[in-house]
């Protein structure tokens, strides 16, 4: 989902990786009367500030028919506003040595900005712009419907791309999540001016964003810029609906035969899982690690190394706000067939079924999680991103400095139980890749 906008200057790449001092990572919050919340970390380790939006709205708060709107309008408020010409957004951030990008998903969408601290204004004024005063004309939709569309067919001609959509369709059917962000080619072409609008009147309002940034700030002159652009911005006045999306497990397996463009053949098993947070999502994060992190991972160590079955397994969780799934994907190696990699991939996950994992490797996996945890908030970019993240899903931005002790929580028997829990037959959907020329 992610469109990269424009380089940043190398001197800022550096400049934006910084060790993070022991201790917690401060920061302060609060809410504008508008409903805005409003997060701020200060550290002057590098002279660069992330400014970012996270507006509380994804694929998942679409209707069929009109689906792929939030990826969309991640597009779309990159054209203009009513101060800030056409395709001035990225222009004015790289003059200044800053990047700028956004990214969807199922359940938000995410503006940020890196920039020089002394142009935090600049940042601050562009992303009250977007919020109050984005243009949406015929112009700026039949423009960026055209990105998205090549965007969507450089997407669709990648080999197995199409695994999301199917495993998403079979997983959440009449639900939110039975579409991946990009949506339908056929509901963007049938939006209207008037239903773009509707959307954004709906959804880009300050009492469903939630303003984070972190850097070399003055917190003091940080709250003025902030209540000089963003506080008069009215509150929104239509309905947010959040939908509730089912925690029921699937009951009888669900399998399929994708004919793809594509060379070599390929197995994807997707169990259906439960939402972000819980504590059993923590425990199939790390089983994940315990099956694909690293060479030495069960999966590659046996699949690839040592059997030879598979010239790439691995496995990873997909989490979501009310959902989520579990997907294991293997490339069979020359000679062998998929029946053969499938056996030996269902040995892997029955062997961490029926025995408890070494105290070595639940210590390995401890190690790897907390190593993950402190990489993802070693920039400003991700410290900020983090702490919109926790508020907005959690409503405790703090996860910051506590999250990792969800995973120390962990226990051998907790990762035994979601195997045995999650990853059963009739909790799957099975799609067998071959080629086309296959197909009869």
């Amino acid at each position: 989902m992610k469109k990269s906008i424009i380089a940043f200057a190398s001197l800022f790449l550096i400049g934006a990786s910084f060790a993070q001092e022991k201790g917690a990572i401060k920061f302060e919050e609060f809410d504008l009367d508008n409903g805005l919340h409003v997060i701020l970390h200060e550290d002057h380790t590098t002279p660069i500030v992330a400014v970012t939006v996270l507006y509380h709205v994804g694929s998942k708060n679409e209707v069929e028919g009109k689906t792929g709107y939030a990826h969309f309008f991640e597009h779309l408020m990159f054209e203009e506003s009513k101060n800030i010409k056409k395709d001035e957004y990225a222009k004015l951030v790289k003059a200044v040595g800053g990047t700028i990008n956004a990214n969807t998903s199922p359940d938000r969408t995410f503006y940020f900005c890196v920039i020089p601290s002394n142009q935090l204004e600049l940042g601050l004024w562009m992303e009250s712009e977007r919020m109050l005063n984005a243009v949406v004309n015929q112009s700026g939709v039949d423009n960026q419907r055209e990105v998205v569309k090549e965007e969507k067919r450089t997407s669709d001609n990648q080999p197995y791309s199409s695994f999301f959509k199917k495993v998403l369709e079979r997983l959440f059917p009449n639900t939110g999540y039975a579409w991946p962000p990009i949506g339908s080619f056929e509901d963007l072409n049938n939006a209207s001016i008037a239903d773009f609008q509707e959307f954004y009147d709906t959804y880009y309002v300050p009492n469903n964003a939630t303003l984070s940034i972190a850097g070399d700030i003055d917190p003091a002159e940080a709250k003025r810029f902030i209540n000089r652009y963003f506080s008069t911005i009215p509150k929104g006045t239509k309905e947010i609906k959040r939908p509730d999306i089912p925690q029921n497990l699937l009951i009888k397996e669900i399998v399929d035969t994708v004919y793809d463009n594509i060379q070599l053949p390929a197995v994807i098993q997707a169990y259906k899982t439960t939402p972000q947070g819980t504590d059993d999502a923590y425990a199939l994060e790390m089983l994940s690690m315990l099956l694909s992190q690293g060479k030495s991972s069960r999966l590659n160590k046996e699949l690839v190394e040592e059997k030879q079955l598979a010239l790439q397994s691995m496995g990873f969780p997909m989490q979501m706000e009310g959902s989520g799934f579990f997907a294991v994907f293997g490339l069979p190696s020359q000679g062998k067939e998929l029946t053969e990699l499938e056996a030996g991939i269902e040995k892997v996950l029955n062997d961490v079924k029926t025995e408890l994992i070494s105290e070595k490797e639940m210590e390995k996996l401890k190690n790897q999680a907390e190593s993950n945890f402190v990489s993802s908030n070693s920039r400003v970019g991700g410290i900020a991103e983090s702490l919109a993240n926790y508020h907005v899903y959690f409503k405790d931005a703090n996860l910051i400095n506590t999250e990792i002790e969800k995973y120390n929580k962990v226990t051998r028997e907790d990762i035994k139980r979601v195997a045995n829990k999650y990853l059963v037959k009739t909790n799957r959907t099975v799609l067998y890749y071959l080629p086309k020329s296959e197909e009869k």
